[in-house]
């Protein structure tokens, strides 16, 4: 990793770990004193102190790397988001999709109380999914159906999956793990009136973002589509909302192509949302705060003034560094193990075998 760079995931690493200690202490004390009394009222601080972390990650993507984020959203559905609760469908392209999600739910005011579900969760979640019928609304539910990142490997398992059972043969996108995708629209039907369903791309010529392409600063530029559904449109059967599903990727493999061909997402209107301005003042808070603390620190403990004690800090940055580069590669999709699909026809209700992936 380049110096730049290095320096970089240092000082943001210990911004966030240390920021990140300073709210889990909070949110451990208000457990105790006020989830006793209002699971709503802890629950609504709880959120609130999460998304004075969160801010950072978007004020990175933002202010930091300078990833434009283009949204292709009609001002209805746009006038929406944040009033009302509910979940999101987004393509698995890279592993800054998450990101983001995070970043239009920031611009909707509700990056406190979104929830994303990844992998494996979306299977075992959703049995504790009732509990949020009694979450402060409105809340956003992010879902990644397809349950792993888009890699070109992943992509011709699913597409030799696909030909053995007679779907439509994906080009841009994975198919779908329903099973996870019905129980949770079994559970939330009754108060979730919204479906958005979020196509992710990145024009040519441009670098693709990753985690780590954006702790290093490179700039980067990401299309975002933004389709509004309503919940109690879906079919009443669980097979008809796995069908749902598997339609919904269906089309959106189809608008990839488009986007593909046309560089953009020309059928929508492109809406400019502009550079978070509260990740920055969260983000300026955060370092003018601990930067005070680390210097009362220093002057209390007179680390620096010893060979031992430059030793130790020198040891904890190099920690830093290392732990945190690992972590960012851990996130690189070119990394990651090949989903594996067996070749069975689907089966109760619409499950595919593409939910038993590992």
């Amino acid at each position: 990793m380049a110096v730049p760079g290095a320096a970089a995931v240092v000082v943001v690493g210990l911004v966030f770990v240390t920021s990140g200690l300073i709210v889990n202490i909070m949110q451990a004390i208000f457990f105790v004193l006020i989830r006793p009394l209002s699971m709503r009222t802890y629950r609504r601080i709880s959120g609130a102190l999460g998304e004075l972390l969160w801010l950072e990650l978007v004020f990175l993507m933002d202010w930091w790397a300078r990833v434009k984020m283009q949204l292709y959203i009609d001002r209805e559905t746009f006038q929406s988001m944040g009033k009302e609760s509910a979940l999101i469908l987004c393509n698995h392209k890279s592993d800054i999709d998450w990101l983001v999600t995070m970043g239009l739910a920031q611009r909707a005011g509700i990056l406190g109380k979104t929830i994303a579900l990844m992998k494996s969760e979306s299977k075992r979640f959703p049995s504790g999914l009732q509990q949020l019928e009694e979450y402060p609304r409105p809340f956003w539910l992010a879902l990644f159906a397809e349950g792993t990142r888009f890699t070109p490997e992943k992509l011709l398992a699913a597409q030799e999956y696909a030909a053995s059972v007679g779907l439509p043969i994906p080009r841009n996108v994975l198919i779908p793990r329903t099973k996870g995708f019905v129980e949770t629209i079994r559970r939330i039907r009754s108060f979730v009136p919204a479906i958005y369903d979020i196509t992710v791309a990145v024009p040519k010529g441009v670098p693709k973002p990753t985690m780590l392409g954006i702790f290093k600063g490179k700039t980067s530029v990401v299309d975002v589509r933004v389709k509004r559904y309503l919940t109690k449109d879906l079919p009443e059967t669980d097979e008809g909302v796995a069908q749902w599903c598997r339609d919904l990727f269906t089309d959106k493999d189809a608008v990839l192509d488009k986007h593909i061909a046309d560089n953009t997402f020309s059928d929508d209107e492109l809406l400019d949302i502009g550079l978070s301005k509260k990740s920055f003042v969260v983000v300026a808070f955060w370092v003018c705060l601990l930067s005070f603390g680390t210097l009362k620190f220093l002057q209390w403990s007179a680390l620096l003034q010893s060979w031992k004690g430059i030793g130790f800090s020198a040891f904890a940055v190099c920690s830093m560094t290392f732990v945190m580069h690992m972590l960012l590669q851990s996130t690189r999709s070119d990394l990651s193990t090949p989903a594996k699909l067996s070749s069975a026809k689907p089966k109760n209700g619409g499950e595919h075998p593409a939910d038993k992936q590992n």
